[in-house]
């Protein structure tokens, strides 16, 4: 097998390995999204950086006092970024949080946790 040929079987491999791991990567996230929309209302939230930059996507399930009752988020810029939670938001009112002080470092993560503020 020539170098040209190497080359394109491997990229070809490392291309489906990039769809297998992003469908991964979605399955486990709706699976988290899943368990989290079945407690409350939802809000979701998400940074619009442009390309080269960490994702960031909150979930908020929220009850009818508007208290948070639970939170998922995934951040990250590759299919390893796996959806977390974050126990820090659980047990507030949606008007006591304060996403610069609770992200003074993390403008991306500050973006999206307002995005999904402004939806309520």
């Amino acid at each position: 097998m020539d170098t040209i040929s190497f080359l394109i079987a491997f990229a070809v491999v490392m291309w489906g390995l990039q769809i297998l791991l992003g469908w991964r990567q979605i399955q486990r996230f709706n699976k988290e999204f899943q368990r989290v929309s079945t407690k409350g209302r939802t809000l979701i939230g998400r940074n619009n950086n442009g390309r080269f930059k960490a994702k960031v996507i909150f979930v908020l399930a929220i009850d009818e006092q508007e208290n948070v009752i639970d939170c998922l988020y995934m951040k990250g810029f590759s299919v390893f970024a796996q959806p977390q939670s974050c126990p820090n938001l659980i047990g507030l009112k949606l008007n006591e949080i304060d996403p610069v002080a609770l992200f003074p470092q993390d403008q991306n993560s500050r973006l999206a946790l307002q995005s999904a503020l402004s939806i309520s």
